[in-house]
């Protein structure tokens, strides 16, 4: 696989890289990013490679990180696909700077639009569902946008699957601009959106893009035990440190760090990081295909993790990965699974979806 196999993105026609740079990391406000000079040595080695794909936020590094790109993409605009999301608050004490609502929505466009230095959007993101704001008010919003040109294509990121089907349900049935993306956390540590955000995705035509497919760092091996006695401030948020963020999270967990091990075994065996392992087991799934968010600290970290499109995990490999890292399913799919389930149902006969 390479940066320069594109893929469409979900019931798009957009061309993607199987594999988006993230660049959450671009910029140094938040103590632990990367500064100007190392993110264009990022940014210019992807492109270099065939890279298209580039995932942003307005609140990434306070601003920095689209005021970084719309530098780094000035002059080739129209070979990058850009993606940004909007929803968390730029401006503390002002309730109407933060949430989904259409407010908020439209002067965060023209805000990154700014910063960006670009008079158009290739794909906005609702970054967090706000429990607040009516689901028609956003797809309308979306909509909206989409027809004025400032944004091309709508997505959506940590929601309930439930609350994004029925968006999907809306759109369609109003002829409004669809969501053609779902951004969700998904790695080897975090494999819960299994449960009802994939199938979801693969039903409603969203293409799937991972965010901390290394799950904070852990799944690279940089932790050990003695690191679960670490402390943080709760209130730090996402400053601090990357093991601050780690613990803030969850993913620094006893349970997080046993499969890690497993990925280091398998790493050693291949001859390869544990970061091109793990990355490797999120591009090696199917139905639907998942594509990694890689947001590296520095070139080298990047580099390496850019050599996860060489790795060919076998069966084995795959098969010890995803029995340390399983979760359970869950009511009503280990009860739908079960034989007496399937048997009342077919009545005997064999049934199968063709895929």
């Amino acid at each position: 696989m390479k940066l320069d196999d594109y893929i469409t993105l979900g019931r798009s026609g957009l061309r993607v890289s199987p594999m988006s740079l993230g660049t959450m990391t671009f910029g140094q406000e938040w103590g632990w990013g990367a500064d100007a000079g190392e993110s264009r040595r990022m940014f210019d080695l992807y492109v270099e490679r065939g890279g298209n794909f580039i995932d942003t936020a307005n609140f990434y590094t306070n601003g920095s990180s689209e005021r970084l790109l719309g530098q780094f993409i000035a002059d080739r605009r129209e070979s990058v696909v850009v993606a940004t999301k909007y929803s968390l608050n730029m401006q503390p004490g002002n309730p109407n700077a933060g949430g989904n609502h259409r407010r908020n929505m439209v002067r965060s466009v023209e805000a990154s639009l700014k910063r960006l230095g670009t008079d158009y959007i290739d794909l906005l993101y609702l970054h967090i569902w706000d429990g607040l704001t009516p689901f028609e008010e956003v797809m309308r919003a979306f909509d909206d946008l989409v027809r004025s040109g400032k944004v091309l294509y709508a997505g959506i990121s940590d929601t309930p699957a439930w609350q994004i089907a029925r968006m999907q349900t809306l759109a369609e049935l109003r002829g409004w601009a669809p969501l053609v993306a779902l951004q969700i956390e998904y790695s080897l540590i975090e494999r819960t959106v299994e449960r009802e955000l994939l199938p979801m995705a693969q039903e409603l035509g969203l293409g799937v893009l991972a965010w901390s497919p290394l799950g904070s760092g852990v799944l690279s091996g940089k932790y050990t035990r003695a690191d679960l006695e670490h402390r943080n401030d709760p209130a730090s948020g996402v400053t601090g440190s990357r093991k601050d963020v780690a613990v803030g999270n969850g993913a620094l967990s006893a349970r997080s760090l046993e499969i890690a091990e497993v990925v280091g075994q398998v790493a050693k065996e291949q001859g390869r990081s544990s970061a091109q392992v793990a990355l490797a087991w999120l591009l090696q799934r199917r139905a639907p295909t998942v594509m990694p968010i890689i947001g590296a600290r520095t070139f080298a970290q990047f580099e390496d993790n850019l050599g996860a499109l060489d790795v060919q995990l076998d069966a084995d490999a795959l098969q010890r990965l995803e029995a340390a890292s399983a979760v359970s399913m869950g009511f009503p799919h280990d009860f739908m699974a079960l034989p007496m389930t399937q048997g009342v149902l077919s009545g005997g006969s064999s049934v199968r979806r063709p895929a």
